[in-house]
């Protein structure tokens, strides 16, 4: 199983703090540096706006080939839920430089707590899969009527990879368990922040937790448990507040490799190789 660890994002711009990986560089250069720490990162900016073609050409460039995207769907698949067929082209079609390049991970549909497991929900979700069929599609559900087996097997059935969660014990939504419905699995850690989860003004409040050593144990344990079941697992930390995420991930690197999950940490590029990439 090849483990791909990053954050939901890289444009975090409290990431400059002394001592945190963006001090002293130029926010054009974010990515460039992100590249040089994780392997994967997880797209926040194409659910607010579709990126086109040439933008990500140049996050391929930036990243020097050397990251796995995920492109999160845009809130028109999952909030508002009334794509049009340029929508969907578009979403299929711009990260086309990635996928070329062999560095596009899944694509994830993240579904707000309300979308609950009706009957139109049910069936809007077939739909979508259609639209995504050849492509993998990531699933994040939030609310706990999906948390079942049967759901799971019929993401299955459909070539569909349940989202693995990791909420702050608020209730209502998915147990933390990582799940497998095909060969590729995805984990994304929220944090644990219950006193802002439901109460927060922003993202960056409700995400606004570290991780003990403990529990990233825990989540070592859950992973190695399914290695023998996946080629790929997908670990994205979206606690980047106040660099949180940066912390967590060397926590999560070391307890892998200690169940015998080996972990790969990408090697810092030397400054020749990094004004070639730029």
């Amino acid at each position: 199983m090849r483990v791909y660890i990053g954050c939901g994002g890289y444009s975090n711009e409290e990431w400059a703090a002394p001592g945190l990986i963006y001090e002293g560089v130029r926010k054009d250069d974010f990515l460039s540096v992100y590249a040089q720490h994780f392997d994967a990162v997880e797209l926040n900016s194409s659910f607010y706006a579709i990126p086109g073609l040439k933008a990500f050409e140049g996050m391929l460039r930036k990243s020097g080939g050397r990251t796995r995207f995920a492109i999160k769907l845009n809130k028109v698949f999952t909030h508002e839920r009334a794509p049009t067929d340029v929508d969907f082209d578009r979403m299929l079609q711009s990260p086309e430089p990635l996928r070329e390049a062999g560095v596009m991970g899944p694509y994830l549909a993240q579904f707000p707590y309300s979308f609950h497991r009706t009957a139109d929900n049910r069936k809007y979700l077939h739909r979508l899969s259609e639209r995504f069929a050849g492509r993998e599609l990531a699933v994040e559900l939030r609310h706990a009527s999906w948390d079942k087996p049967e759901v799971r097997e019929g993401m299955a059935e459909f070539g569909l990879i349940w989202v693995s969660p990791d909420y702050p014990p608020v209730g209502g939504m998915p147990e933390p368990q990582v799940h497998v419905t095909g060969d590729v699995g995805y984990l994304r850690l929220h944090g644990r922040n219950a006193g802002s989860w439901w109460e927060g003004q922003s993202a960056a409040e409700r995400h606004d937790y570290r991780y003990t050593r403990a529990e990233m144990d825990e989540w070592a344990e859950k992973i190695a448990f399914v290695e023998g079941e996946l080629s790929e697992l997908y670990v994205f930390f979206e606690n980047t507040t106040k660099g949180h995420a940066l912390r967590n991930i060397p926590m999560l690197r070391e307890a892998l490799n200690a169940r015998g999950v080996p972990v790969q940490t990408p090697e810092p590029l030397d400054p020749e190789d990094m004004g070639r990439l730029l």
